[in-house]
């Protein structure tokens, strides 16, 4: 991290996390973030779902919800970004305060509830998106949806011609009753009515919780398989709170960051033994080793966030090169070789 990034992490957290956040995304777009584009070599390329990666880091959803700041995202070392979430129609999310850093945790809790400018606005920014740069969009659902399931089509339908995945995420514990539809029966429907949506063929990601049982699992990954998903998402924020010290514990919300990787890391190799659908891994990767820990578990990918907070942008090019060099000391000539190689340490 440069001694001026360093400093821009300073005066973001003197600020109000939500105002940090907006902020930074201001930045970025007066281009005061990272260049020089994806961090890349052969032993860093990877497919994912029919996508050519140029490393496997990427940022994951939460951070640009609007896609405001996708030129300069695709200047910095993610080797995919995705945006989001969208739903139809635009909503303010819920009340503020509505973010918390748990600093002495390295962790954050959330509770925004999809606020976004709607599938309309995203997708006009999506159209002008920068070429070569590899974009998902994260499909949401209204808060007062009469149809929450239909509303994951409704935006694929709209938003697929203009990404090159599309993730269905029933796991936000920030709506109230979504994680219902991670049900056998409901999933299926809810798939099924995405897929049929899905006009520009894009692949169709799903992004699960890190709270499912064993069987609730088991499910997840035979309906995902079912279904024809591209690659499953594990996994999404958590409604734990175990071991945490900072004072706002106790917010209500979705808990991310280093307290999460342990168990989302768990979740990902039990995935991995259950079904061949490709695996992102998402929660608490805040180093090249906890990236590679992922990879190892069975993720062809990961995706980061909140270790941006106290790492800022730069990380996710020190990920990729710092992965570059595991792979390399372990005699692993590209990132799928490596894959699922101890995911027995974790199950």
């Amino acid at each position: 991290m440069s001694v001026l990034e360093r400093a821009g992490l300073r005066a973001l957290r003197a600020l109000d996390p939500e105002t940090g956040h907006d902020m930074a995304l201001r930045a970025l777009t007066l281009g005061l973030g990272p260049r020089g584009g994806p961090v890349t070599s052969p032993r860093l390329r990877t497919r994912l779902a029919g996508l050519e990666l140029p490393n496997p880091v990427g940022l994951a959803a939460g951070f640009d919800k609007n896609a405001v700041a996708l030129n300069a995202l695709a200047r910095t070392g993610f080797g995919f970004v995705e945006v989001g979430a969208a739903t139809p129609r635009p909503q303010p999310g819920n009340a503020k305060p509505r973010l918390f850093r748990l600093a002495e945790d390295g962790a954050a809790i959330n509770r925004f509830g999809f606020n976004n400018d709607g599938m309309a606005a995203i997708a006009a920014r999506l159209a002008r998106r920068p070429a070569g740069a590899i974009v998902g969009l994260n499909l949401g659902a209204n808060k007062d949806s009469a149809d929450r399931a239909a509303d994951f089509a409704t935006v694929l339908g709209h938003c697929g011609p203009h990404v090159d995945f599309a993730t269905v995420n029933v796991s936000s514990p920030n709506t109230e009753n979504l994680r219902d539809l991670q049900g056998r029966a409901a999933l299926s429907a809810l798939l099924a009515g995405v897929m049929a949506a899905n006009d520009a063929d894009v692949p169709v990601f799903l992004k699960i919780a890190p709270d499912l049982s064993g069987d609730d699992l088991a499910q997840v990954a035979e309906v995902a398989q079912t279904a024809g998903v591209a690659a499953i998402i594990a996994t999404n924020t958590t409604l734990a709170r175990d071991g945490l010290k900072s004072a706002h514990r106790h917010e209500a919300g979705g808990l991310s960051g280093q307290p999460l990787f342990a168990a989302s890391t768990r979740v990902l190799a039990r995935l991995s033994g259950l079904t061949d659908v490709p695996l992102v891994g998402v929660g608490g990767v805040g180093s090249a080793e906890q990236a590679y820990d992922k990879i190892r578990a069975g993720a062809s990918a990961v995706q980061l966030y909140t270790g941006l907070v106290y790492g800022g942008l730069s990380l996710a090019g020190e990920i990729a090169q710092g992965l570059h060099g595991l792979l390399a000391r372990d005699g692993f000539a590209r990132v799928a070789d490596a894959v699922g190689t101890a995911k027995g340490h974790w199950t």
